[in-house]
């Protein structure tokens, strides 16, 4: 069954158990005498927010995946009808978030909103996949992009080894669960930073694309819908691979009950956050096809060091190093989110009780962070880590559609709640309908992938029933346990 958790002091320790605002403590009364209630501080504020979503939807992607959504549209035309509908789509969900919450006022962004609209099972099923594969897969993947390209200026001439990225990723992983796990402050202001880099990053693409079509550098734009035909095979995969680029307005819910004002916070930040990504993602990759032809796209590697080493001669080097930066915001905005999810789904019982403990004085969650820290190292050495992120797409988008539906059951079962920021229907409609819809199609589209993807989502059913439902389990079986739950 689900825990209520106890606000209560760990002796010799520098934790306590977080409080616990949810369902289950409208039942509980005082605290004791002498014993502090601590939780996470408020201290995002309008510029933080921004920076949190900016700077974690910008990563590698767009460097990188244009390729992606060419390859599966066959026209120039056609992907930036893809780029376009992928940030229009991203909007609507991050404003069905934005209602979401401001109604739902708790950490925890999906988890949270499935498990207040469909359940406990549901919600485990999500924290479930999100914990083992989804977050420490797409962190380690961000991350090889990032030693990567951070290495990029020193191997020009040769090829870069494989062990030099992974240890210099080790570094920079490391290097981001320790400010999670130090200071939220110093996390944030460096994310504001790093979102400021990622915007310089873009502009140097950008400018200079601008600057070829103002001398009339049109010449890939002409018959820009010709080429080969678009198949229903391909578009699913298309708008994975742009979805997935845009992948990251739904982070700041993650983190709601420490944003100031989030009634008024949340909505603003991912509107601006939306808008200027949206914009930049079509200029950028407009920029890409004013010197690179539709055929180098396809066989470039790092689009964004092809249109680099073509138009900016000796200052291409620059553009590796704010791509590593780039992809270093990334990781520090998506841990800095997850972890938080992970100490909600533990102050609901639905992880170990030790996730849900923040620290007495940095006010951080860190043996959630460590945890993550943990998992994301095994996936860094385990192999190919972007045929795990295709597997995952199905279950990210499948469970991100839910969530949206769910706003829609809310405004029939519950009219009454209190709603600050409220959408028309249609919008929370259509991208759920869009999501699913989409996730269904990739099953026709890619079955081996999404199929694990499927399978290995409903893993999570008979772990919710052996982990959480099962209270009479014996001594050795406890003992056994990979994750000590308390039962």
């Amino acid at each position: 069954m689900v825990r209520k958790a106890v606000a209560s002091t760990i002796s010799n320790g520098g934790y306590l158990q977080g409080s616990v605002n949810t369902r289950l403590s409208s039942l509980g009364g005082k605290e004791p005498p002498g014993q502090e209630k601590v939780v996470l501080k408020r201290k995002i504020s309008l510029l933080r927010g921004i920076s949190i979503i900016i700077g974690t939807i910008i990563g590698a992607g767009i460097f990188i995946s244009p390729k992606g959504v060419l390859q599966n549209t066959g026209s120039v035309g056609l992907s930036l009808v893809v780029w376009t509908v992928c940030g229009v789509l991203s909007l609507f969900g991050a404003l069905s978030y934005a209602e979401l919450g401001t109604t739902i006022r708790k950490s925890g962004g999906h988890y949270t909103y499935i498990l207040e609209v469909f359940g406990p099972l549901p919600a485990f099923v999500r924290v479930w996949v999100e914990l083992l594969i989804i977050r420490p897969a797409a962190t380690a993947v961000i991350s090889l992009a990032f030693g990567r390209y951070i290495l990029e200026p020193f191997f020009i001439q040769c090829e870069i080894p494989e062990l030099a990225v992974k240890l210099i990723t080790a570094v920079g992983i490391t290097v981001v669960m320790v400010l999670n796990g130090m200071s939220v402050s110093w996390s944030a202001r460096i994310q504001i930073f790093l979102t400021f880099c990622k915007l310089t990053a873009i502009l140097i693409i950008i400018v200079p694309g601008v600057m070829q079509l103002i001398k009339g550098q049109t010449q890939h734009f002409k018959d820009a819908f010709s080429g080969r035909d678009a198949s229903i095979m391909g578009l699913p995969l298309a708008f994975y691979y742009g979805m997935y680029a845009y992948a990251g307005w739904f982070y700041l819910n993650f983190v709601t009950e420490e944003v100031e004002n989030p009634e008024k916070t949340i909505p603003l930040a991912i509107c601006i956050s939306m808008a200027v990504v949206t914009i930049g993602y079509v200029l950028t990759n407009v920029a890409y096809f004013t010197t690179i032809s539709a055929e180098e796209l396809l066989l470039s590697e790092a689009v964004a060091v092809t249109f680099s080493e073509r138009l900016l001669g000796n200052f291409s080097v620059a553009v590796p190093i704010f791509v590593a930066l780039s992809c270093f915001g990334s990781m520090n905005g998506g841990v800095f989110a997850v972890s938080r999810l992970f100490y909600v789904a533990s102050r609901e019982g639905h992880l170990p009780e030790i996730l849900s403990m923040i620290h007495i004085r940095k006010h951080t969650p860190l043996p959630a962070v460590i945890v993550l820290h943990s998992l994301t190292m095994v996936m860094l050495f385990s192999g190919d880590l972007y045929s795990l992120l295709n597997f995952l797409s199905f279950a990210r988008w499948l469970f991100i559609g839910l969530a949206v539906a769910g706003l829609i059951y809310l405004r029939y079962k519950r009219p009454d709640m209190h709603r600050p920021f409220k959408v028309p229907l249609f919008i929370p409609a259509l991208f759920s309908f869009t999501c699913l819809f989409m996730v269904a199609l990739s099953l026709y589209s890619d079955p081996f992938s999404t199929g694990i993807g499927f399978i290995i989502t409903l893993t999570g059913v008979p772990a919710y029933y052996l982990f959480i439902i099962w209270d009479k389990k014996p001594r050795w079986f406890r003992r056994m346990s990979v994750l000590p739950w308390d039962c």
